[in-house]
C-alpha cells in the first residue's frame, strides 16, 4: 500500500521532470507586436534620469539587483506594504539603502502612456537595469 507521502513525492517528481522538459525563451523582441516603442521609451526615461543625476545609473543597477535577490526578478521590491505584505522595499536591507523607485515609476508612466497594460514593471526594472549599464559603458569610453 502507497502512503500519501510516497504519492505526493511522486507527483513532485513527475511535475519537475516535466517542467524540466519546457525551455524558456527570453527575447529582445518580447515587446515588438505588442508594444513595440515599449524599449526606446524606457531608455529615454532611463538616460534623461541619468543626465539628471549621474549616480542614477548605478543607482538602477543596485535597485535591480536587491530585486533579483530575494526571489528572483519579479519587480516586488517596487510594492509598498499593505496589510497582507511587508514590502522588501522596507526591510533593513533595503530601507534608505535602495533608491531609483521614482525613475523606474516614471519609466512605468511613460510605457503606460504609450501602451497601456502591457509591459510588466519586472520587465522595466530590467531594462532600465540594462540601459543604464550600457549608458555608462558607452559615456566611459569617451575621452573627457
Amino acid at each position: 500500500m502507497i502512503t500519501a507521502t510516497v504519492r505526493a513525492v511522486a507527483v513532485v517528481m513527475l511535475l519537475l521532470l516535466i517542467c524540466g522538459a519546457c525551455q524558456a525563451q527570453l527575447s529582445s523582441t518580447f515587446y515588438a507586436r505588442t508594444c513595440p516603442n515599449a524599449l526606446s521609451t524606457i531608455r529615454t526615461s532611463i538616460r534623461s534620469a541619468i543626465a539628471r543625476e549621474r549616480r542614477m545609473a548605478a543607482s538602477l543597477i543596485h535597485l535591480h539587483f536587491h530585486d533579483c535577490f530575494v526571489q528572483g526578478c519579479d519587480a516586488s521590491i517596487l510594492l509598498d506594504n499593505s496589510p497582507s505584505i511587508t514590502s522588501e522595499k522596507f526591510v533593513l536591507q533595503n530601507n534608505n539603502y535602495v533608491r531609483g523607485y521614482e525613475v523606474i515609476d516614471q519609466a512605468k508612466s511613460a510605457v503606460e502612456n504609450v501602451c497601456p497594460g502591457v509591459v510588466s514593471c519586472a520587465d522595466i526594472l530590467a531594462v532600465a537595469a540594462r540601459d543604464a549599464s550600457e549608458y555608462e559603458s558607452n559615456s566611459n569610453l569617451i575621452v573627457k
